[in-house]
């Protein structure tokens, strides 16, 4: 008995310890990182333990999780940390300046799950020892300096979900992957990689293997995929099938261009001999899958072309047109021609709108867009709807009521014009595009971080834009608020653009069209409700705060959309990886950052009547500027600080109100 006794008192002894020292020897390692890449990570070296430091999260006495997004981490990680970090689950190490190659010892971190490194420089091949962590789900080496081929020993690593290996100097052929069954999201384009896309990978989309030199898939077909081969047992008759193939293939499409080119002929014959007394709009998209580029140029009856604007298979793009048609349809009765509402100046007509060079802005759900430069100088923005499917007069009835909203936060409606064939509206030229161009456009070098004074005052300016729309009456809403439908101007005063235009197209067109957006009551996208609305701009709100599109796939989860990550993050993680780098700068409205945080997740309530009604968010969005404009300071750049109350808090700490 007693031998048992002494047997139990030596494991103790032996064993007791063990729980200090490992934790003491994960803070040893993180000060030696904090010595070698972090200069300026915060951390206190006095405190006895390192699961109060910026970006580090202890489960069960030992350090899982370590994020350190925008941290400025500078240099190479040198080997002999993670080996002391061995039960990390998550790394995030991105948007910093990390060199050199990956530490070897990170083989010792098998229960590794997320592993984000983008936006770093680190170089080399990719290493073997990350084909051992069989239990990552995410892995994001993008936008680095790796090189060599891609492993088929990715194989090995079974619950991958995500793989992003996009802006690398990556060569050779993507390897099949049978064994990645989980792989949802994955990313090689702008590598140096040729070769046939595997089968398994051809689901993926176009932009997932862009800027190679692949074939197959979503891409152009590889030589020899187009035709069917006879069979292995006639390789003679084989060879014959495919040369026919091609003769055939290319006497039809020598037919086409011919037919072309005798309708072009016919064409300017007709265009000529009609001396510029028709004019009507014809806007034609542009060929698909090449880039081209259509030159501005006057033509002979003084119609246009749009100016130069290139189109590629990730980009939209249009150009523009004269056609013919019968002077009837111009000014042959009172009412087809260029209509204007109320006091807006009439300096122009149909004729000098036909006559104006143009170019395109973008489609989008209702029509494409365009960019008018009439001959007197003015600039006008003209729409041409599509799928207009109601009759004229309900028509007129419901483009009234859009051209008499009046208010400082509107895109004004001046003018119209409705034929049977053209449905166009013209609208006052915002010069600085859309909020969506603003916030996802030009990421790279020399861009001017949008700071929370701009972001700040472009959602009051929607919100005020919105209420007012919402004020003239309980039944009438917006119905498709997003970012590119939130306009700017040379001071960045935000303009609402396309109220009440869901009411004029056809059901065909509606569905999905505000996708990620759109409230989860909505069924028919021309009947949203107020509270609908509001989802919507609450989520434009977070796109504002978050820099991300809700459209695009996010990183950090598999098929979630912007409101529920957002969520997902406040709950588990630091609310600071939620805000966009950029607003990080701005260390002294954290604060009111969050606030704006706490009201977007509230007008994204699942259900209707939890939501706040828009005069409700328009006076909490002008509390919160009250607080914060004005108190801006030159910040140091990328940055990720506690706030300055002298506590511990951290904003990963966020009201009960965001736990719910």
């Amino acid at each position: 008995m007693a031998l048992s006794h002494c047997l139990v008192l030596l494991c103790f002894l032996v064993f007791l310890p063990f729980g200090k020292p490992d934790l003491a020897s994960e803070k040893a390692a993180l000060l030696a990182f904090q010595a070698a890449v972090g200069e300026y990570l915060r951390w206190n070296q006095s405190s006895p333990t390192p699961c109060t430091w910026q970006g580090i999260k202890c489960e069960s006495n030992s350090v899982t999780v370590i994020r350190l997004p925008g941290s400025a981490l500078v240099g190479q990680i040198p080997t002999g940390i993670f080996g002391n970090l061995t039960h990390l689950r998550t790394l995030s190490l991105r948007f910093n300046v990390l060199s050199g190659q990956l530490p070897s010892d990170l083989a010792a971190c098998t229960d590794l799950r997320n592993l984000y490194l983008h936006r770093n420089q680190f170089t080399g091949e990719i290493p073997n020892f990350l084909f051992g962590l069989n239990k990552l789900v995410r892995l994001n080496l993008a936008q680095n300096n790796f090189s060599g081929q891609i492993s088929s020993d990715f194989n090995n690593i079974t619950r991958l979900g995500t793989l992003y290996l996009e802006n690398n100097e990556l060569t050779g052929s993507i390897p099949d992957l049978p064994q990645l069954q989980n792989l949802v999201q994955f990313n090689v384009s702008y590598n140096h990689l040729n070769g046939s896309i595997p089968s398994r990978l051809r689901k993926m989309s176009a932009d997932a293997f862009l800027g190679n030199s692949l074939c197959g898939g979503p891409l152009l077909a590889c030589p020899g995929e187009a035709s069917s081969p006879t069979g292995s047992n006639n390789g003679g008759d084989s060879g014959k099938s495919k040369l026919s193939g091609g003769a055939i293939a290319g006497i039809a499409i020598g037919s086409v261009v011919g037919f072309l080119l005798i309708l072009l002929i016919l064409f300017f014959l007709c265009r000529k001999k009609s001396s510029g007394k028709t004019r009507a709009v014809d806007i034609a998209p542009a060929k698909q899958g090449s880039e081209v580029e259509m030159p501005s140029e006057k033509r002979e009856n003084g119609s246009f072309s749009s100016s130069a604007v290139p189109y590629t298979a990730t980009a939209t793009a249009a150009t523009t047109a004269v056609g013919a048609a019968p002077k009837g349809d111009i000014n042959g009765n009172g009412n087809k021609k260029l209509l204007f509402f109320g006091n807006a100046a009439r300096v122009f007509d149909l004729e000098d709108l036909l006559r104006a060079s143009a170019e395109v802005l973008g489609k989008g759900t209702f029509g494409t867009a365009y960019k008018a430069v009439l001959e007197m100088g003015t600039i006008v923005a003209v729409k041409r709807l599509k799928d207009v499917t109601i009759s004229e007069r309900e028509f007129r009835e419901k483009i009234e009521i859009v051209g008499s909203m009046d208010h400082e936060s509107l895109v004004p409606l001046r003018a119209y014009y409705y034929s049977k064939d053209e449905k166009l509206l013209v609208y006052d030229y915002m010069p600085m595009g859309s909020l969506s161009a603003l916030l996802h456009g030009n990421r790279g070098a020399g861009r001017s971080p949008l700071n929370w004074e701009t972001r700040s005052g472009i959602a009051l300016g929607a919100a005020r834009g919105i209420e007012y729309l919402h004020a003239r009456g309980s039944n009438i809403s917006h119905g498709n608020i997003k970012s590119s439908n939130i306009l700017l101007t040379k001071s960045y005063d935000a303009r609402v653009s396309d109220f009440g235009l869901a009411h004029l197209v056809g059901p065909t067109s509606t569905p999905n069209r505000v996708g990620g957006y759109r409230a989860p009551e909505v069924t028919d996208a021309r009947k949203v409700s107020q509270k609908a609305d509001v989802y919507s701009f609450g989520v434009l709100l977070l796109e504002l705060l978050t820099g991300k599109p809700p459209t695009h796939a996010l990183m950090n989860e598999d098929g979630v959309d912007l409101p529920r990550w957002v969520q997902s993050v406040v709950r588990e993680e630091w609310t600071t990886e939620v805000f966009d780098l950029e607003l990080l700068r701005y260390q002294n409205v954290e604060e009111e950052m969050v606030q704006l945080l706490q009201l977007a997740i509230d007008c994204c309530a699942q259900y209707p009547d939890k939501r706040p009604s828009i005069v409700e968010v328009t006076r909490r969005i002008e509390e919160l500027r009250r607080t914060s404009v004005g108190e801006e300071e030159d910040p140091q750049p990328d940055l990720v600080d506690e706030l300055n109350d002298g506590s511990s808090r951290r904003l990963g700490q966020p009201p009960p109100s965001f736990l719910e």
